[in-house]
């Protein structure tokens, strides 16, 4: 089923911020901190891969998603879906289905063996290509995907995500230069604002979390 009837954007991202407190995919930590994979610290940690678990979260979500990118980015604006290894492939699969749409994966790197394809799947030449992923932090990761799909003839100028971060202002830029829209539903901050009003950590660590949103480079500046 086509989606095309959902809470605006205010309210959907409301409400995906409140399932991912309610599964425990949000986590807080000012005291012990985690490691980014750029190897910087930081407070707040995201685990999108439980949502496939849930199934009323997942399936709503991926409502969600379905709905955002047709409001943003057109009913008739895609030929494909493709997901990044690993994380997006479920999601994308998802996606896929909901819009009636060919599916299709991304490698990180080619297999190392037979035909040595980053890509999964039929894809063709001209065919305009939707990235899903669970989510963007700095959206470096997304380019060499957007990269492979651009390899094989087919155009990819729009990437839909989970989770954004929203604090790093260069990440739009980013995509932005290489030509990539960025789609999502929820962001740290509507995060912890549901988190406050749920009172789902306690005070003294969300205002250490709230400071790292504020300023996260001079946050882990501050810790090494």
């Amino acid at each position: 089923m086509i989606p095309s009837s959902y809470p605006d954007k205010a309210e959907i991202a409301r409400l995906t911020a409140r399932m991912l407190l309610e599964i425990k995919a949000v986590h807080f930590n000012a005291a012990e901190p985690f490691t980014l994979a750029s190897g910087l610290p930081s407070p707040t940690y995201i685990d999108c891969r439980k949502l496939i678990s849930y199934p009323r979260i997942r399936s709503t979500l991926m409502d969600f998603l379905s709905v955002t990118v047709l409001r943003e980015a057109g009913f008739e604006a895609f030929d494909n879906i493709a997901g990044g290894e690993t994380a997006g492939i479920p999601f994308a699969a998802m996606v896929a289905e909901r819009l009636a749409l060919p599916m299709t994966y991304v490698r990180k790197k080619p297999k190392g063996y037979g035909r040595n394809a980053r890509i999964e799947g039929a894809m063709t030449e001209g065919q305009r290509v939707l990235l899903v992923e669970d989510l963007t932090t700095d959206g470096g990761s997304k380019l060499s995907f957007v990269d492979a799909i651009r390899e094989t003839g087919a155009e990819c100028g729009h990437t839909a995500v989970i989770f954004y971060y929203g604090i790093f202002p260069e990440t739009e830029k980013t995509l932005g230069d290489h030509g990539i829209a960025l789609h999502h539903l929820c962001t740290w901050h509507d995060v912890l604002a549901e988190a406050k009003a749920a009172q789902a950590f306690d005070a003294e660590t969300l205002s250490e979390v709230e400071s790292f949103l504020d300023d996260p480079r001079a946050w882990q500046a501050a810790r090494g």
